[in-house]
């Protein structure tokens, strides 16, 4: 079932006038409210466009060389000392690139970032503070581009790890690297040494055990939960592959009850980049880490690419006979230009690839047909022992998104579909 948003009306049309503030030039104008002329509602939003973006100060000079984003000011502790915690919370979100990268920043994400701010602050005192941060890719417009990482995007995420206090990690997109495949190629490695530059203040360093080194590739550990991070641009890419197999063959599932990845590319999908179109990395990603994921066990992958929310339940059989389920949730809501529903993809391959472990599929919620109907949001995910659940929390005019009739879910099959 499709389940979404109240569409945008006249209080959504003057989110759109805000957001004019963040655009390079005058998009087509939507419906005024009732009393407001279409004249009037363009000069108004060419009055917001001369204004300021947002009230935090100069922004960063731009620079030649990318900044690096702050510590956290709560790191997360050596993987040893979590070894007993079972209880907490994470965000997960994607897609923040922005429609004035590198010249102002990105003002839909910064709603975003206000919000889970609030988010934060709310669940600090509570059995199930956040304790960390994902970020599934495409941070920035063009990757390669200093200035858009050093204008648009570094400040903000300086508010989380600062004034949140929690430790962020980004997976790179094709936005940030480029979906080149080849890791020779010049742009990618353009695009990767500014996301290394960016990031090389909260992803473990060249060299140790949980970072395959020259790559944007890696793994922590907190509490009941382990988490890899993957480059699906390079989905192809046999040592990043060998790397990926290596951690979860290592693991101590006794400890580590769930398993994440998160990446940029979904493996199934339904809106431009999915429906009837299979996109190389996707390709990939299906062919070569969808059977590993089973293999391991894998409990939740978390992806963007696509900007909406969309959530897939891929049910199998382990190779002792005993029933599976990986959660598959795209949220690419952190910023970028909302997308809408194209179409189911065909799976009959998929599934037949699969073979033994007996995969059905799920589309447990679709995305709404039109960009108005889905909202920028971001996923909170509660950890609870051997129980997870998440909330969906849509921003500004989309703060009544409730995408499974309510904005929660249990991702397990006992009490969710």
């Amino acid at each position: 079932m499709i389940y979404h948003s109240p569409r945008r009306s006249a209080s959504m049309t003057r989110a759109h006038l805000t957001g004019l503030r963040t655009s390079a030039h005058i998009p087509q104008m939507p419906i005024p409210p009732n009393g407001v002329s279409r004249g009037a509602a363009v000069t108004c939003a060419l009055l917001l466009a001369a204004s300021p973006v947002r009230a935090q100060g100069a922004l960063p000079a731009a620079a030649d060389t990318v900044v690096a984003i702050a510590k956290p000011r709560n790191p997360l502790p050596p993987e040893a000392q979590s070894a007993t915690t079972t209880r907490f919370s994470f965000i997960a979100y994607g897609d923040t690139r922005g429609r004035r990268d590198g010249v102002a920043e990105q003002y839909e994400h910064g709603l975003v970032v206000d919000d889970m701010l609030r988010t934060i602050t709310r669940l600090e005192r509570t059995p199930e503070p956040v304790r960390f941060v994902l970020q599934s890719g495409d941070a920035v417009v063009n990757g390669r581009d200093p200035k858009q990482w050093n204008v648009s995007f570094v400040s903000l995420i300086n508010r989380i790890t600062t004034a949140g206090g929690v430790p962020y990690f980004l997976a790179p997109g094709n936005h940030d690297v480029t979906s080149a495949g080849d890791l020779e190629n010049p742009g990618r490695k353009e695009g990767l040494q500014n996301y290394l530059r960016a990031v090389g203040q909260l992803i473990p360093a060249d060299g140790a055990t949980r970072r395959l080194s020259g790559y944007p590739t890696y793994a922590f550990g907190y509490g009941n939960v382990f988490v890899i991070a993957f480059d699906s641009n390079i989905a192809e890419d046999s040592t990043q592959f060998a790397w990926v197999k290596a951690q979860l063959q290592g693991l101590d599932r006794r400890r580590y009850q769930h398993v994440v990845v998160f990446s940029h590319h979904p493996a199934l999908s339904s809106g431009p980049h999915g429906g009837a179109i299979i996109e190389r990395p996707t390709a990939a990603v299906r062919a070569r880490y969808m059977p590993l994921f089973r293999q391991y066990n894998v409990t939740l992958l978390l992806t963007g690419h696509e900007h909406f929310f969309e959530h897939w339940v891929e049910r199998y059989r382990d190779a002792a006979g005993r029933p599976r389920r990986i959660d598959q949730v795209v949220s690419g809501g952190g910023g970028a230009p909302l997308y809408a529903y194209q179409g189911e993809p065909d799976t009959r391959a998929y599934i037949r690839e699969a073979g033994a472990d007996s995969v059905r599929l799920t589309h447990l919620v679709k995305p709404g047909m039109d960009p108005g109907d889905n909202a920028y949001h971001y996923v909170v995910v509660h950890v609870d022992g051997a129980r997870l659940w998440m909330e969906v929390i849509g921003v500004d005019w989309g703060r009544g998104y409730l995408p499974y009739r309510s904005n929660r879910a249990a991702l397990a099959d006992s009490t969710s579909d």
